[in-house]
């Protein structure tokens, strides 16, 4: 079957690559503001798989993997920052305190109308930082397309105490651990059989 990835993100694509998959990519477009009463968690669930199914009817006898992330602190969600200005401010509210990323997935067969969902939690706990060290890191990577404003990938990593969680590329916004499984319960198996 043709694999599609359902998303613009150069980092999801960049963890899929890792697979060694042959993929197309197509950016979904939906509206991502969240629900009232709706949890990060809830969030990130119910727009993987929108993404997944608004795209449905252009590729047939496709899997297509949708996923996305959203950042909660004291159950409060964390979007992308969108300037610098806002990126200091959630790395200053983050700042010596823990944060739960919840990245949903969602494995849809086009073919069979069938699809697999699930979220994948990771906790980081921030370092107590100043106010120019987190001046001096939003201005060396401008993180501001990233829920939490950081990159874990690059510079970001130094930002924190300790990290949690079952599947580490969760936080980057693609688990890769979870979606081999959803494949391989696909019949794909990215290392044969």
């Amino acid at each position: 079957m043709n694999i599609l990835l359902a998303s613009g993100s150069p980092y999801r694509k960049s963890l899929l690559e890792r697979l060694k998959l042959e993929f197309s990519q197509a950016s979904p477009d939906i509206d991502e503001t969240p629900e009232a009463g709706e949890s990060a968690r809830e969030l990130a669930l119910r727009l993987s798989r929108e993404k997944a199914l608004i795209l449905a009817d252009q590729y047939p006898d496709t899997l297509i993997i949708a996923s996305d992330q959203s950042a909660a602190l004291d159950n409060r969600i964390l979007g992308k920052p969108g300037t610098r200005e806002k990126a200091i401010q959630q790395l200053s509210s983050c700042s010596g305190r823990p944060v739960v990323f919840h990245t949903g997935i969602c494995l849809l067969n086009t073919a069979t109308a069938q699809h697999q969902l699930t979220c994948v939690d990771y906790t980081v706990w921030f370092r107590t930082l100043s106010s120019t060290q987190i001046a001096t890191y939003i201005d060396a990577e401008s993180p501001l397309d990233c829920a939490g404003s950081f990159k874990c990938e690059g510079l970001g990593i130094t930002l924190f105490e300790k990290m949690a969680g079952d599947d580490p590329d969760s936080l980057v916004g693609l688990p890769l651990i979870t979606l081999t499984t959803m494949l391989m319960n696909e019949g794909v198996y990215p290392l044969g059989r």
